[in-house]
This record gives C-alpha cells, structure tokens and sequence, in this order.
C-alpha cells in the first residue's frame, strides 16, 4: 500500500499511567510510494519523499502476510507491499467485485528481523479477519457520534471508493528506532499510529495509514494483565485505530475520556477480552520507565525470540566468564544460555578445562547432556586447545607436551613443593598432597588428583597434554613465570588462564588454534560466530571471532584485543552480552 511520514505531535499528557507510553501519531504526511499499482492513483504533482530521507520504518523490507478486501461477504485477497526479498507464502483469492460498496484494503505485515513463530503467525492469520472486521464496526460508531475532541477530518467514509490500513507487527528494538527517529525518544513503545490521510488531495482512496506494533511488548502487558497474546495485540490495534480516526488521548482529560470510552465500546462490540489500553494503563498506575531503561540495548529476559539470530555459534570459555568468582554459573546465565539454545544457536565451550570437568559443571544447572551445551557427544575444545572434539564428540585433535620438559616441570615441583598438575586426558595427576591441588577439585571442578609414587610413574601414566603449577599470584608473578618463560626457551610456551595459576603447553597450540581447527571440521566461517572470554588464553579465540566480547574483570591485554568489553562475571557478563549482540 501507499505510505507517507508527516510532521508529529510531540504532546505529553501530564498524567503518565503505564509504564511503556501508548500510541503518539503521525498526521498530514509526504508521500512515499512502495506498491507500483497504486502510484498512478496520485497526481502528477505530488512530491514523493527521497528514499535516503525516509523513516527507517519506510525504508525496510516488510513481509506482506496478507491483503484483505472487506464486502458483504469478505472473501480474502493477498498483497505484498514491497517486492524487495522472498516473502512468505500466502493465499489469494480474487474477490468478486459488487457497485457502491466500501472496499476495506488491509495489509498485515510482519518485519523482516521478527523471526518465525508460530505463535505469532497464529496471531497474523487471525488479524486478517479481526482488523477488517473492527474497522467495520468503528466506521458504523463514527456515523451517529458526538465525540467533542475528536477530529472530525474523517468524518464520512461512505465519500471513498476504498479504505486502505496497514498493521505490522515487530519487535522492541524496530519500534524503539522509530521512536528516536521521529519522536526523539529513545526507548519502545506498545503501539504507534501514523495517519496517512491528506484531505486536500481529495482522493477516491481513504488511506488511513500504518499500525506498528510491537510484539515483544504486547507479549510482556499480556502476561501482566492476565490475558492472551491475541487480546492485547487486538487491545493495541484497537488503540491505534481510534488515533488514526482522530481520536487523541493526550490532548485533555476530556479526550482521554472520549476515546477511553470508544475503546471499550468497540471491544465489547466485537466480542473480544480485556480492557482498552487507556484503562489497563490507568489500573497499573506506574511511572513511566527510567532514563536508564531508555538508554539500555540489553534485550530483555525471555524476549530473544523477537530476534534473529546474529552468529550461529557462540564460543564460551568457563573460568572467569560462565562462572563467577565463586565459580558458579548463575541463574541468570544459565537463562540466557537456555534461551539461546531454544533459539537454534549453539553453545561451545573453549576452555583450559577438561571436558569432564565442565559436563560436570554444567550437570549441576541442567547444561549437560543431549539437549544442553555440553556431552561426551558434543564439540568442544579444552585443555587449552589441546583436545578438541568435533562432530558426535569425537576426538580430531591431541596436541601433547614434551616429555623432557614434563620431566623438568615435575623435577621443579618435588624439588621446590610448589604444587603441579598432569593433564592426561580426563585424568589430573600430581606428586603429593597440598591444598592447592585439593581446591583444583574441589574449587574449579578438575578429576581429583591422582598421587604418583614418582616422577617417573607419573610420566609413564599417559600422554600428558599440559601442567599446571599453582602458587599465590603474586608467586607466579615473580618467580614461576619469569624462571620458566626462560628455562623452555622454544620447547614449550607459557599461558596465564588465572593470576595463581602458571600453564605450560605445547608451542603453537591455544584455545584460538582449537577453536579454528573445530570451526574448519564443522564447517563454520569465523563470521558465524560470537566469542566471550577473559584470559589471555582467550585472545586468540577473539580476534578470530566475527565478535569478540572480553569480559570486565579480564586481563588487560584481553581487553584491548576485544571488539566490545562486557560486564565482569560476578555481573552476569557472559549473559549480558548476549542480550546485548547475539541477537
């Protein structure tokens, strides 16, 4: 259908009653054309607005789900307003064409960065029927009413051959753009009407104009309120199409009144539940939302399916960034994660973990297993890098350590009692008791250290891909890392995943070759995938990453290679920005 912008009224009712203001409309407007049949309804003189100077609403791509032409017997047509992209399949039927009847032309249209749902496609389906039919009922109100402050531009619909009315459904963040765009108010709203009618132009079309709703909303009053989806997205049309009739509830407490009043008329005539808008604001009695809240990207909890993917895959390290200081994921995390899987993206850790450690981490939120982020059948990369697994948990990579400098690791330890740690496999080995060995297990998760009578059985135990040596940080900083960065000169490399902790590894290896290594078996380009980290070992795995989120209360070199710096991990970081860029 034909759209167009026009100046808008900035009024302010003083009395603010719902938490997400209500509908603020667009009246007496330029044209815009985006359906070539109806351009030539126009005369020649009209100015078309530049397409680079358009609303960023006007200038999307819109999935057209139907077009309905409204009789005495409606019988259903179909339209797609732009002809830009592939659309979604709808029928059409020709309706048969009758003199001296109102023609009610209604497009339901669903933005192009709202995902599908089934539910909302439900939704779409039932407005073909409910927003022609409601237009009926209000035009029939219009003939005998007595309103005062409703302006009376459209006053007699029985002078048009036809009524056109767009209704598009989207998400916050698409409402929210239209807000800052043309109200200068960054934050969404519910619902926003835009009149289309021009008088002056005496057209034999009455182009009402656009509805733009915003399902993710609709979807969080509906729960407050106690009703159904569908109702409140009827509740919000309703509201919408009275502003588009002239009605205005902020102009006086006299015209709040009027149009509260043809709200609940119209509902009731129709038959559909709940109150109207200005009354179920009214009963809330909130304040409007915080300067804060308008100013915050973060997606809400429970609203990513609103959303389009961004990356296909997410890459997740543990220590410092899943797990919080306590070493703990947090209810809030474990949502996000739940929610992002829900949504068909795939979670995969890289860690210097092991894979047993971190199902076992991850078992004790309900993370692990066939439908959660890890399994013995899942991918992953851990210890460093040094084992990753690919398609059904197969193992397609095992970098290992040189057994001469294993040999002088476990020497430096016995030698000096500082504490080390074998990675072999799913297995921790260890020369003798300490604490800090006891809190690899019983702190970070690791397979309880095994004592080796020697440093001999210890090496012919297995294959040992890394060792870790702990000590206080400011040990490792003064003393471990300075002596063993010189004494493995080229044989080896070091690796600070946390300030008490020193890791010696395999030369070339990190969680970055890993995850590149994974990412070339399955078959994903680093542009399909997000990273969130904060070790240094993480570095690599960020700059390869299409995003790369480094954590707060990461490690300075971390922060400066990163795209974005998130949240620390005792503040939900890694949920955080998922909220903020995954979708």
């Amino acid at each position: 259908m034909l759209l167009h912008l026009s100046t808008l009224l900035r009024t302010i009712h003083p009395r603010a009653h719902s938490t997400l203001p209500m509908a603020r409309y667009i009246q007496r407007a330029t044209f815009i054309s985006l359906t070539p049949r109806l351009t030539s309804i126009l005369p020649p003189q009209t100015h078309r607005l530049d397409a680079s100077k358009a609303s960023l609403f006007f200038n999307r791509t819109l999935h057209a789900l139907c077009r309905r032409e409204w009789r005495a017997r409606p019988r259903p047509s179909l339209q797609i307003c732009a002809a830009q992209r592939e659309y979604r399949k709808v029928r059409r039927r020709a309706p048969k064409r009758k003199d001296k009847e109102l023609e009610l032309n209604v497009s339901i249209c669903i933005e192009e960065e709202l995902p599908e749902d089934s539910e909302i496609l439900g939704v779409a389906e039932l407005l073909r029927i409910n927003v022609p039919t409601a237009l009926k009922v209000a035009f029939d109100g219009l003939k005998d009413s007595k309103y005062k402050t409703r302006d009376n531009a459209i006053s007699d619909v029985g002078g048009f051959q036809s009524v056109g009315l767009s209704v598009m459904l989207c998400n916050d963040e698409f409402i929210r753009k239209l807000n800052k765009e043309w109200r200068d108010e960054d934050h969404a709203t519910d619902v926003l009407s835009m009149s289309q009618h021009v008088p002056e132009l005496r057209l034999p079309i009455l182009m009402l104009g656009d509805i733009v709703i915003s399902v993710e909303t609709a979807a969080r009053q509906a729960e407050e309120r106690g009703h159904t989806l569908l109702d409140e997205i009827r509740i919000l049309m309703i509201h919408g199409l009275l502003h588009l009739l002239g009605f205005d509830h902020e102009i006086s407490e006299e015209a709040e009144v009027e149009m509260e009043k043809e709200e609940e008329l119209l509902l009731k005539s129709l038959g559909w539940a709940g109150k109207g808008l200005i009354q179920s604001a009214s009963d809330a009695d909130t304040n409007a939302i915080s300067h804060e809240d308008k100013q915050d990207d973060r997606k809400r909890e429970g609203s990513l399916r609103y959303y389009k993917p961004k990356f296909k895959y997410i890459f997740c390290d543990m220590d410092g960034t899943l797990l919080n200081s306590k070493t703990q994921i947090s209810s809030t995390t474990v949502k996000a994660l739940k929610e992002v899987i829900s949504r068909g993206v795939k979670i995969v850790i890289a860690t210097g973990k092991t894979r047993s450690a971190v199902i076992n981490i991850l078992k004790m939120v309900d993370l692990a297993g066939k439908d959660g982020i890890a399994s013995e059948f899942s991918p992953g990369v851990f210890c460093q890098g040094l084992l990753v697994y690919g398609k059904q948990g197969r193992e397609i990579f095992k970098g290992n350590l040189d057994p001469n400098v294993c040999r002088e690791a476990c020497l430096y330890s016995w030698e000096n009692r500082i504490p080390l740690i074998a990675y072999s496999e799913d297995r921790c080995l260890t020369l003798f008791n300490h604490p800090l060995v006891d809190s690899l297990h019983t702190v970070y998760h690791e397979p309880k250290g095994e004592i080796m009578p020697s440093v001999e059985h210890l090496l012919a135990a297995g294959d040992i891909q890394k060792v870790i040596f702990m000590d206080t940080a400011e040990g490792v900083a003064t003393t471990l890392r300075p002596y063993w960065s010189g004494a493995i000169r080229d044989r080896a490399a070091v690796v600070q995943a946390q300030p008490d902790m020193l890791e010696i590894v395999p030369p070339g290896t990190s969680k970055g070759s890993g995850v590149k290594l994974l990412l070339d078996h399955l078959g994903i380009t680093p542009k399909e995938i997000m990273a969130i980290g904060d070790g240094e070992n993480d570095i690599e795995m960020l700059q390869l990453a299409s995003l790369g989120v480094a954590l707060s209360n990461g490690s300075e070199k971390t922060k400066a290679v990163a795209n974005l710096i998130g949240a620390s991990n005792d503040e939900d970081g890694a949920a955080d920005a998922i909220y903020r860029y995954a979708f």
